[in-house]
């Protein structure tokens, strides 16, 4: 038994060598204990042949061998230039002033930077100063107002009207104007809402009002574009300027009390109807670019109408005030020619003298036979 026990381990060796084992003669003490250090080392020796060993399935023709690992970088991870210094290569140069961010892109570059510069002249500039612009004419006209007072006339009403404007003349008028007034003031949402809204009625407020205006925006533009060509069709005709007008613009209009002869409409009205009309106009075209961006592959153009668009807002917005001012409260008997379509003839003899004579045949300063020579159609 004792014997026999040692050659229990003879079980685990290859049938080759268990033979050779089985035909010598029993192990001492001492070669058994070599057995066992033979053994470790044969299994030692063969533990890592499976995992060397090479499988049958061979990989395509077409296979790509990558190394085990990637090359080593250098040493100096950061170069030897900055971020920013890599940035300007790669866009042409250093971020350009906001004053030419529609010029083409600089020789060379991989991307432009429009969209970056457009962004700091939107939010720095544009909203941050555009919205001053109407609200500094609400001041100016309160001041007028507190000051001067409105325009009354001197004889008063004469209880005599003459015809100004059709029924079709007036309502084309009304009909831009209720337009113009829905689009201001969905458009100074949207540009001012985040900083005068969300600030005070806080962000959900903003988001809801600012959500309403830009549905209501989109809706009301090609009502503009109708309401534009409707009054150009109707109001054209009286508006071509006339030497007689440098009178009116060296007397300021007869702002300060000095009379200027007008025929039926003077200076102002048609300096305010060609800006409608020609300012209106690059706000329609560039509010349908925005509308429909894919009528052009270049961003610029795009940059360039959002640009145009609020800017030719903003500036029809602060002169209409004006607009309305003089047309309501500022001067008095003004309202009637688009409400009733008539006016009286005291108001027409002080302030349209040329066209109250055209229409009545009568002077309209019988005292001044100089006045007449100078307003003879």
């Amino acid at each position: 038994m004792r014997q026999c026990s040692p050659f229990i381990f003879l079980q685990i060796l290859p049938p080759e060598a268990r033979f050779f084992a089985e035909k010598s003669p029993p192990p001492r003490p001492g070669r058994f204990f070599a057995m066992l250090a033979l053994l470790a080392a044969l299994i030692f020796a063969l533990a890592p042949a499976p995992l060397l060993a090479q499988s049958s399935v061979r990989p395509p023709g077409n296979a790509v061998t990558f190394p085990d690992a990637p090359e080593p970088g250098p040493a100096n991870t950061l170069g030897n230039r900055s971020d920013a210094e890599i940035w300007d290569m790669i866009r042409g140069g250093p971020p350009r002033d906001p004053g030419v961010i529609f010029a083409p892109t600089p020789e060379g570059a991989l991307m432009t930077t429009t969209g970056q510069q457009w962004r700091v002249l939107r939010t720095r500039y544009i909203r941050k100063y555009a919205g001053w612009a109407p609200l500094g004419v609400i001041v100016l006209i309160a001041l007028f107002h507190l000051i001067r007072g409105p325009m009354r006339l001197k004889e008063g009403r004469s209880g005599k009207t003459l015809p100004r404007f059709t029924l079709t003349a007036r309502v084309a008028h009304w009909f831009m104007a209720v337009v113009f007034i829905l689009l201001a003031i969905s458009g100074l949402i949207i540009l001012l809402g985040r900083v005068l809204i969300a600030p005070y009625l806080g962000r959900e407020v903003n988001a809801v009002l600012t959500s309403a205006a830009m549905q209501g925006h989109n809706l009301f533009g090609p009502l503009f574009i109708l309401a534009l060509v409707w009054l150009f069709v109707k109001f054209v005709a009286g508006n071509f300027f006339h030497p007689h007008d440098l009178k009116w613009i060296f007397r300021l209009g007869g702002l300060f009390g000095h009379h200027v002869s007008s025929r039926k409409f003077n200076f102002g009205e048609k300096t305010w109807f060609w800006m409608v009309v020609l300012v209106g106009a690059v706000i329609a075209a560039s509010g349908i670019l925005m509308l429909f961006p894919w009528l052009t592959d270049d961003l610029r153009f795009l940059q360039l109408a959002t640009v145009l668009h609020v800017l030719g807002a903003v500036l029809l917005i602060s002169v209409a005030l004006g607009h309305i001012y003089v047309g309501t409260i500022g001067m008095e008997g003004s309202l009637d020619s688009m409400l009733k379509g008539e006016v009286d003839e005291n108001w027409a003899r002080e302030h349209h003298d040329i066209w109250y004579e055209q229409m009545t045949g009568k002077k309209a300063h019988p005292e001044t036979p100089k006045m007449k020579q100078e307003g003879a159609p």
